[in-house]
């Protein structure tokens, strides 16, 4: 996957700007990019070959022939509006994947909750299988140390975001849907047309391509009824009526254990070493991808044992002094009580103890009575500021309003991730767990008590 002349990323520091990149550079591809500050991230990428430029300015658009640039990105930006003025080709990340992915066997991964693990997850039977194929993931894969791998096969493996309708550019041969329940109502406004934009979604894959969907979700059941669908559908879940399904689940102990069942053929216990049962319907749609592509179920069944997720979905960063530290990305209510009920369940014995740092205002002021019960299965709560990403504070809504509506756990809210573990200090005790949780830099507070307990 090479591109003639150079391309310049605006914002690739960001995970899924960055795996475009990624592949670019494997494929031949000269890349330069920028972003707001150095990360380890930009500097993987330098040490990968891209030139990684700190701060935005237009003098980075010497040579570019092809200027990539995030949704986050202003259509003032000047370093923006130089590229146009000098006549580059601007497009946006969503163009750039869908260049990568249409026309290939492309395996779009989409829904509200769970892209990135089971994208990740498809992506490691089949590279696992031999089919090599290239891979754009919305994490970094902790067996593969990165969130891109580019493949001589005509498969791709790509996490498809609704945010801002990306995943309408997309033509994938294969669709894996997950769950459709609200979110980014900044952008659609409304539940209904963020619904309608999934519908599409499915509505582009060919008659000869797969839906692989998830008919617990009952947003995905609905979707599933529309008339522009083509595709062949099956069906993955708990339920009876599923074309793969999970029997016999066990979710206690360092594996979640499950027979799958696929049209009333059992294909034996399967196991996962992550938490839950969202990861056990997560298991099920990678099963179901690589299975059809002609895998092996035996070893699927090996992989599936082997596989360590992705960074940042319930990543265990250590025991520390007696005090077990997870980090985890869920920031959407469904996600924080699918996570935290998955710890009560593995974690048999310890005090779950959260930190919660709220993404955008948006999110939080739609699902203020939502996120107001979704940590009860944690016995303490800290609540840090909400962490604005791209957004400005004028909704009217803070971290105080949804501590005022959480009546369980008992709740501390904090003014900095530094107070946050400074107050933890005081209070972790040997036996407890600690879960960071959200999209933003919550994962930080998580490191500054283990770099504390380490130094006790």
């Amino acid at each position: 996957m090479r591109v003639p002349g150079h391309v310049h990323f605006m914002g690739i520091g960001g995970i899924g700007m960055s795996a475009i990149a990624r592949v670019l550079l494997a494929g031949g591809t000269s890349i330069s990019g920028c972003d707001q500050r150095s990360t380890p991230l930009t500097e993987a990428l330098a040490r990968e070959g891209a030139i990684a430029l700190e701060g935005h300015s237009p003098d980075h658009l010497r040579n570019t022939t092809l200027f990539v640039y995030s949704s986050a990105v202003p259509v003032d930006h000047p370093e923006l509006v130089e590229a146009r003025k000098r006549g580059i080709e601007t497009i946006k990340r969503a163009e750039m994947l869908a260049r990568l992915v249409n026309g290939r066997k492309g395996i779009a991964v989409a829904g509200t909750h769970g892209k990135t693990t089971t994208s990740t997850l498809i992506g490691y039977l089949l590279e696992r299988a031999g089919l090599d194929p290239t891979l754009l993931l919305g994490g970094e894969s902790i067996d593969l140390g990165s969130n891109a791998r580019l493949g001589s096969s005509d498969l791709v493996v790509a996490e498809a975001d609704e945010y801002d309708g990306s995943f309408l550019r997309l033509a994938p041969y294969w669709a894996i849907l997950t769950n459709v329940e609200a979110d980014h109502l900044d952008f659609y406004g409304s539940f209904d047309r963020l619904f309608d934009a999934f519908c599409q979604f499915l509505a582009s894959v060919p008659s000869d391509g797969r839906i692989v969907a998830c008919v617990d979700d009952p947003g995905v059941e609905k979707v599933l009824k529309h008339q522009g669908i083509r595709a062949s559908i099956a069906t993955y879940g708990l339920r009876s009526d599923a074309t793969w399904r999970a029997e016999n689940v066990q979710l206690e102990g360092p594996y979640s254990r499950f027979e799958a069942i696929h049209d009333g053929i059992s294909l034996g216990e399967f196991r996962i070493g992550l938490p839950g049962a969202h990861m056990v319907r997560n298991a099920l749609a990678a099963i179901a991808t690589a299975v059809s592509l002609g895998v092996e179920s035996a070893l699927v069944r090996s992989a599936l044992a082997d596989f360590r997720g992705a960074r940042r979905r319930f990543e265990v960063k250590g025991e520390f002094d007696g005090i077990l530290v997870v980090d985890d990305y869920g920031h959407h209510p469904t996600e924080v009580a699918a996570t935290l009920a998955a710890a009560r369940s593995r974690l048999v014995g310890r005090r779950i103890v959260c930190v919660f740092q709220p993404h955008t205002y948006s999110r939080t002021k739609n699902l203020l009575n939502e996120f107001a019960v979704c940590f009860e299965d944690a016995d303490e709560l800290v609540l840090t500021e909400i962490y604005a990403a791209r957004e400005r504070d004028t909704l009217g809504i803070s971290s105080t309003d949804l501590a005022a509506r959480i009546e369980r756990p008992r709740t501390t809210l904090v003014a900095s991730l530094e107070d946050a573990a400074d107050h933890l200090m005081g209070m972790l005790r040997p036996g407890d767990a600690l879960i960071t949780m959200g999209a933003g830099d919550v994962y930080r507070v998580g490191d500054m008590v283990a770099a504390k307990l380490s130094g006790r």
